[in-house]
């Protein structure tokens, strides 16, 4: 089932003197259940486009369409709320909240009972490979590899079936990026969400059920297994 789709999105960043291309007619559709790599060099366009998926911005000319409902119609702060989820590459942890608690912060905003949200949240920072004795930290605390992990399980707390994420894997170890590779592609396959990762990780792409290469702005490759 497609979920969401881009139709001959374009986009550009201006200032005062000048603007610039970031899109240039993106068009492309992302179904549950699949894993979806984004990749291409920097400034191809890839991390702009994971931003207009997630609904931080409007396209300047074209539409994102949510379940066939154009984006710009809908309620954005909604959308990120109930349907979507974003590992961003500055993880974007909340600093006065614990590790554990940052994981549980979806949930409670879905209505979870706090009980049940902290013991779920403890198990995905485990299956994320953090140890006990960091539930109870503040991401200030934490390596930068022990925060990518919690933004990770932050992300998979959420019941929504869009998981967006820019360079997941991006400070971890080999060990720990299969550890995190093999997640999001059970949460596509077993869970039916659609997984978006931006990576410049080969290995990442090569585990994706789709890749999407992105060039100067122009989505210019599609190649699905």
């Amino acid at each position: 089932m497609e979920i969401i789709r881009a139709e001959h999105v374009s986009y550009e960043y201006r200032s005062k003197y000048q603007a610039t291309q970031a899109l240039s007619d993106v068009s492309c559709g992302f179904e549950t259940g699949l894993m979806y790599s984004i990749i291409g060099k920097s400034g191809s366009g890839k991390s702009t486009f994971l931003s207009l998926l997630a609904g931080m911005e409007l396209p300047a000319l074209g539409r994102i369409l949510v379940e066939d409902k154009d984006m710009s119609l809908i309620n954005r702060d909604e959308y990120r709320m109930k349907k979507v989820s974003i590992v961003y590459q500055a993880f974007h942890l909340f600093p006065l909240l614990t590790a554990v608690e940052n994981v549980m912060f979806p949930m409670e905003l879905q209505g979870k009972n706090r009980r049940k949200a902290k013991k779920e949240a403890e198990e995905l920072l485990l299956s994320v490979g953090m140890t006990e004795e960091t539930f109870q930290k503040y991401p200030a605390m934490l390596s930068g590899g022990q925060q990518q992990r919690c933004a990770i399980a932050r992300a998979m707390s959420s019941e929504g079936q869009i998981l967006l994420a820019d360079e997941p894997t991006g400070n971890l170890d080999s060990e720990n990026e299969k550890i995190i590779i093999d997640l999001m592609k059970k949460m596509a396959q077993e869970e039916k969400k659609a997984v978006i990762i931006v990576t410049h990780n080969e290995i990442v792409a090569d585990a994706s059920d789709v890749v999407l290469r992105m060039q100067d702005g122009r989505l210019f490759e599609v190649r699905t297994k």
